[in-house]
Formats: C-alpha cells, sequence, structure tokens
C-alpha cells in the first residue's frame, strides 16, 4: 500500500494518531508473549487457558507403561475373542476370570445376561 492512502497521514500533526490520550500506543505495553500470566494477565488466563499454570497428580517416575496395559473388550464380543468358537453353532458360554473379588458387580451382570459365567480366582 502506498504512503498517501494509509491512515497515518491524515493523523499527521495530531498528538496521539488516534491511538487515544489515556492508553497510548506503546510496544509491548502488557509485557512481551505470554508476561503476566500469573500477575496482570491472570482473569484471561484463567478465563481462556485454565489449567495452563501448576501441576496436578503424583509423579510416577519411569513409569512402564506395559504394566498397566488392559485393553477394554466388549461383552458381546465375548464369543469372538475364542478362535475356535467362531465357526461352530453349539457354543459353550465364555468365561471371565478376574483376578480380584472387588470385581464390580455390574460388569458381572452383563457378562450373565450375555451369556457368560463369571468365575472368581485368587
Amino acid at each position: 500500500m502506498m504512503t498517501r492512502f494509509k491512515k497515518n497521514k491524515k493523523k499527521r500533526g495530531h498528538v496521539s494518531a488516534g491511538h487515544g490520550q489515556i492508553g497510548k500506543h506503546r510496544k509491548h505495553s502488557g509485557g512481551r508473549g505470554n508476561a503476566g500470566g500469573m500477575h496482570h494477565h491472570r482473569i484471561l488466563f484463567n478465563k481462556y487457558h485454565f489449567g495452563y499454570f501448576g501441576k496436578v497428580g503424583m509423579c510416577y517416575s519411569h513409569k512402564l507403561r506395559n504394566k498397566f496395559y488392559c485393553p477394554i473388550v466388549n461383552i458381546n464380543k465375548l464369543w469372538f475373542m475364542i478362535p475356535s468358537l467362531k465357526m461352530s453353532r453349539r457354543r459353550p458360554p465364555p468365561i471371565a476370570f478376574p483376578t480380584s473379588i472387588s470385581y464390580p458387580r455390574l460388569r458381572r451382570n452383563k457378562i450373565k445376561e450375555a451369556g457368560g459365567s463369571v468365575v472368581l480366582t485368587a
């Protein structure tokens, strides 16, 4: 854009050039970047970027994911987890072996409704 078409051309000679007397058009009036997130920009950070600062939970150093590998299986897919029963017409009910007694009762009931049975093992 040529200089003669810029808005500043008309504002030459006027004190604040359209940026106001009080606010003033300064270079980095609020600080550079994310400055003031804990101080003068706190409301903005809390409103639009909540959870930006701080840590949550306990530290687990050298977490090996394979210890916590526990895939979720849909109960209606229990029949297809046993390859020999996929094609057979007479199917014995699939059996789930949870490792603890604290296995949720809701899940036990769902397995029984699907035609399976739950055997608790220690």
